[in-house]
């Protein structure tokens, strides 16, 4: 399995408002625009904790960077390309990722209570983030939720077969009510992750399967082919085996974003960023919203009875363990990776905002 990202009790905690406002501080101090510094901070947060802790917090030092060198724009607004009754495509400017898809998630809710279903299109954003943190903005509201996203900049992933990167991880989300917890699914279209990878090579560490490839195709679980001259890429989801269906999924997505934007991997690169697809759906408008949840709630119930096979204590939901995780933590405090505080001490001294204490 992929190391995990639970913590231990070994790992310093600190309070989720603390780390908030820290990140806040950070970002504006930086020069970020407040209201845009907000939604970043925010979204970083809710990545740690839901324990997705390569997207969290962990971007924060990487996204100061950016905005120092001026590839993170730092105030104003998208631009509309084109826009239908239920459709919608924007220009992100190169404005944060989280800015731009929270508001796209938010059109695109307005647009399915009036339509039954609402899309938005962003191209050229920065960075998202983690995608399971924007679901429960639909969810909550009863609504049904697609989102996607590509970056145009970068490729570490290669397609079924072949021995060099053409793609990102491209992750998509999809998130839908029941009458408890949502089901909140978060995966991408590669065995694991760049983040990941590039975590577990700072730590001299190597994956527990082999979920990569070095540029002559050769399996291996070593992540430092991914730096490695020529360098090797990440296998689509499924591996070797079967990865035709994370290829399948990885061309679906790019369909969805680059495609549908119209502007990807056939253009000039401009920077990290994303490509990013948001789709809401109102079951209201379709079976009925009763309807929906009794169905949903069948679902979750023939899953979590399920008999577990050996070594496994029950089957769960997906999301279920982030949201229980994401409560822990809000109560007793978000459990850091030590390189996460040690990338923003340079930061916090330069900009004069403390970091804050572990409890």
């Amino acid at each position: 399995m992929q190391p995990s990202n639970a913590t231990t009790e070994r790992t310093p905690r600190y309070a989720a408002s603390a780390l908030l406002d820290c990140a806040r501080q950070l970002l504006v101090r930086a020069g970020l625009a407040e209201p845009l510094a907000g939604d970043v901070a925010d979204v970083l947060l809710e990545g740690d904790l839901l324990g997705h802790d390569t997207h969290g917090l962990a971007l924060l030092a990487p996204y100061l960077g950016e905005i120092e060198r001026g590839a993170m724009r730092r105030e104003g607004s998208h631009l509309v390309v084109s826009e239908r009754a239920a459709v919608a495509t924007w220009d992100g400017r190169r404005l944060p990722g989280q800015w731009l898809t929270r508001r796209a998630v938010d059109t695109a809710i307005e647009r399915a209570r009036a339509y039954g279903t609402g899309t938005v299109v962003v191209r050229r954003s920065h960075h998202i983030g983690c995608l399971a943190a924007y679901l429960p903005r639909a969810t909550e509201q009863g609504l049904v939720v697609l989102l996607a996203c590509s970056d145009p900049n970068a490729a570490s992933v290669a397609p079924f077969g072949g021995t060099r990167a053409f793609v990102t991880p491209n992750p998509i989300a999809f998130g839908f009510p029941t009458a408890a917890d949502p089901v909140l699914i978060d995966i991408s279209a590669s065995v694991t992750t760049n983040g990941m990878s590039a975590r577990l090579h700072r730590e001299g560490r190597r994956f527990a399967h082999p979920w990569l490839i070095d540029a002559m195709g050769d399996a291996t679980d070593d992540p430092a082919v991914l730096f490695a001259d020529p360098p090797g890429t990440i296998l689509p989801l499924g591996g070797l085996e079967a990865g035709h269906k994370g290829y399948g999924l990885a061309l679906i997505i790019e369909a969805l974003t680059a495609g549908l934007s119209g502007f990807g991997r056939a253009d000039p690169k401009e920077g990290w960023g994303a490509t990013v697809f948001v789709q809401a759906l109102d079951p209201a408008a379709f079976g009925g919203a009763s309807d929906f949840i009794r169905q949903a709630e069948w679902l979750r119930e023939a899953c979590r009875s399920n008999p577990p096979r050996p070594g496994i204590d029950r089957v769960r939901m997906p999301g279920e363990r982030g949201l229980a995780r994401r409560r822990e933590q809000l109560a007793n405090g978000v459990a850091l990776n030590a390189d996460i505080v040690t990338a923003l001490a340079p930061w916090a001294e330069k900009f004069g905002v403390a970091l804050p204490a572990a409890l």
